[in-house]
């Protein structure tokens, strides 16, 4: 019998397909590592809107949905990374993000990028959390 610390994925209803081969969350005792959420809808199968605070509200949504499938949630964050494909976005971005975020305050990294694997979506964040 093995002894060696086992990583799970984590999936969730109500997710918008990924669009490569990789799981939307994955589980090491007691971490959680989120892959990077874009800002589709899954109800509608499309980007939550054009402008980049819609967008941010939706990717949050989904980072939570696959937390919650692993068991913690948005106030167990550890670290974010955000990737931004414009940096002229980054006011609005982070008022949805502190507001979503509340008083907690997770490290985060925030990066421009030329471009998401989705046409006109602006918005790309992964984290890592911790369960309880």
């Amino acid at each position: 019998m093995s002894s060696a610390p086992e990583h799970t994925p984590v999936h969730a209803e109500g997710l918008p397909a990924p669009v490569g081969p990789y799981s939307p969350g994955m589980a090491f005792e007691r971490l959680v590592f989120v892959s990077g959420q874009g800002a589709v809808d899954p109800v509608t199968g499309r980007l939550a809107g054009l402008d980049v605070a819609a967008q941010t509200e939706q990717v949050l949504r989904n980072v939570e949905t696959i937390l919650k499938a692993a068991g913690t949630d948005l106030s167990r964050v550890l670290r974010c990374g955000v990737f931004l494909v414009d940096m002229r976005d980054f006011e609005k971005m982070n008022a949805v993000y502190a507001r979503v975020f509340g008083g907690h305050r997770p490290a985060r990294t925030t990066v421009a990028v030329s471009a998401l694997p989705v046409a006109d979506m602006k918005v790309e964040i992964d984290v890592v959390a911790y369960r309880p």
